[in-house]
């Protein structure tokens, strides 16, 4: 099929998206949990990238380059790679696979979808809106399991690419074991945001930016903001951090509503602190805040042989999160 051809489908499959696009939102809200809202804006994310891929032919165009030296031309072709496939999480089971496939059906390929087990059923009901769309049989599959379906397709001679989004131990395997199956191997993971708040920022608004990122999806997304900083004006704090202080982020309150502050009380479990500060002298309360304590064992190691943070957060945040626990040493401060 031409790549006009190929447009021509999934601007039907647009317009069927746009017409159920509630459907695969409900899907999400059984079978994930998320509000029906945010579900709404996770398949609003992937009717994007379709929108995009709608005009692949222009960007499939080759191009060609006379005389690149002497008596010697060049042609370059883009043409697809064959059978790909794309294994994604349960936190965003609609969004994450439409990064993938409308995109590899654009250029010409076959698309094989593992979704994770957990929330399977939005990747059905895409499936079906691709067949109605005018999409020929086995052009796109979804495939259903656990670890065996995905050996499966990192060893089948078959499979010429992989994408993959999740946790770093799993992506380690894929992409071992797909390069050594000779396959192109792109692996999303180990997301963590940082957050930098300048000192003329307004506080209100980057306090509540900060919570809606951060407990958005239930902290289940790539945008939590899990390391927020803020330079410190205190010259004598910088000791902390090799000439650099970092300190995290001023107790003010924002437009959302916080329990009133309490006395100081403390409780450990399952190797997580929570302290709710006291009202300062000023009578300023503070923001109820939560940090993550170290745990009593030693903590994990990750298979790239670094000691790997409890809470996930990769070795740059843990270097910002052990600067900013020393300067909130000094004063009243806000973690995640």
């Amino acid at each position: 099929m031409q790549p006009l051809g190929r447009a021509r489908i999934l601007f039907r499959f647009l317009q069927l998206l746009h017409q159920h696009r509630d459907e695969p939102a409900r899907l999400i809200t059984a079978e994930h949990g998320k509000v029906f809202a945010d579900a709404q804006g996770e398949v609003t994310r992937g009717i994007e990238i379709v929108e995009f891929a709608c005009g692949i032919p222009q960007l499939l165009k080759g191009d060609y380059t006379e005389q690149v030296s002497t008596g010697i031309d060049n042609w370059t072709l883009r043409q697809p790679l064959g059978v790909v496939a794309g294994i994604t999480p349960f936190n965003f089971p609609v969004m994450v696979p439409m990064w993938m496939f409308p995109i590899a059906l654009a250029c010409g390929d076959t698309f094989v979808l593992k979704p994770t087990p957990i929330d399977p059923s939005p990747s059905l009901r895409l499936a079906e809106l691709l067949q109605q769309a005018g999409l020929p049989d086995g052009v796109f599959n979804v495939v259903q399991g656990d670890k065996v379906a995905v050996d499966a397709l990192l060893e089948h001679p078959d499979v010429r690419a992989i994408s993959f989004v999740g946790s770093t131990p799993i992506a380690q395997h894929i992409y071992e074991t797909g390069a050594r199956h000779g396959k192109r191997v792109q692996a999303l993971v180990g997301a963590k945001n940082h957050m930098v708040v300048m000192p003329d920022a307004d506080l209100d608004q980057a306090v509540d930016a900060l919570i809606g990122a951060a407990f958005g999806s239930a902290g289940e997304r790539c945008m939590d903001t899990a390391a927020p900083a803020a330079p410190a004006s205190d010259a004598s704090k910088s000791s902390a951090c090799a000439g650099t202080s970092w300190t995290p982020l001023p107790a003010r309150r924002s437009k959302r509503a916080f329990p009133p502050p309490t006395t100081s009380t403390a409780a450990t479990t399952k190797g997580w602190t929570t302290s709710r500060s006291t009202k300062s002298a000023a009578g300023a309360g503070t923001r109820p805040r939560r940090f993550c304590a170290r745990r009593a064992s030693a903590a994990p190691t990750s298979p790239f042989g670094r000691r790997r943070r409890s809470n996930g957060c990769s070795s740059s945040g843990a270097r910002m999160a052990r600067c900013a626990a020393a300067a909130s040493r000094s004063g009243p401060a806000m973690g995640r």
